[in-house]
């Protein structure tokens, strides 16, 4: 992220500033060379699954589908659901993702090229449609894959978290609250969005301890 990003940030939020200091430059690292069909389909891979266990699953998926510019959607969906499901993906996810397969031909989940001509939000209205993919999801997409530089997933637990572990509060904010909290932060809220994932992760170790 840019040092015009941090300069905005830390001038418009003091505390937040405080957090930028302490913790350093940002490592948000968008994966660029990932499209948005792969992406959702690591998505789904990792809905309700540790980190592990969920890469875990989609590389086996993956090995399901070899070759340069793998898994192609038609490839995707001439397997069986039953092979598809070796993979340790439930029954649920197999249908999203032959979902997100169909969309993927049909032109409804864009190449990297055709998503740099859409805002962020007709992304999030286009991508939403699909069964199994909210607009979470596609914040994430929109973070980690095509590097949006202003979105703040205030459904978020970790972010909603990292704001009230920040502030010392004793209840996190309310999305619609964090929303207009965080309206001072455009237009650099995905950075924003990565310190509060830090602070909030600064706690697991302390609670790991306390065990």
């Amino acid at each position: 992220m840019s040092a015009e990003a941090l300069r905005h940030l830390r001038r418009v939020d003091p505390v937040l500033g405080r957090l930028i200091r302490r913790i350093g430059p940002c490592g948000l690292k968008p994966q660029r060379g990932m499209s948005p069909y792969v992406a959702l389909l690591r998505a789904v891979a990792h809905q309700q699954l540790n980190g592990r266990a969920a890469e875990a699953i989609f590389a086996r998926f993956l090995a399901l589908h070899p070759g340069p510019g793998s898994p192609q959607p038609d490839a995707v969906l001439a397997s069986d659901p039953a092979h598809l499901r070796t993979c340790g993906l439930s029954r649920a996810k197999v249908a999203t993702i032959r979902a997100i397969s169909e969309a993927a031909l049909a032109g409804l989940v864009p190449t990297r090229r055709a998503a740099g001509r859409l805002s962020d939000e007709a992304l999030i209205e286009r991508l939403t449609t699909l069964p199994g993919i909210g607009r979470w999801t596609v914040e994430m997409l929109l973070i980690f894959t095509l590097d949006r530089p202003d979105v703040l997933p205030v459904d978020d637990f970790g972010i909603r978290e990292g704001y009230r572990l920040l502030h010392g509060m004793e209840a996190q904010p309310k999305p619609r609250a964090l929303a207009e909290i965080g309206a001072a932060w455009a237009p650099y809220r995905s950075t924003a969005a990565w310190y509060l994932w830090k602070r909030a992760n600064e706690e697991k170790p302390l609670k790991a301890q306390a065990r």
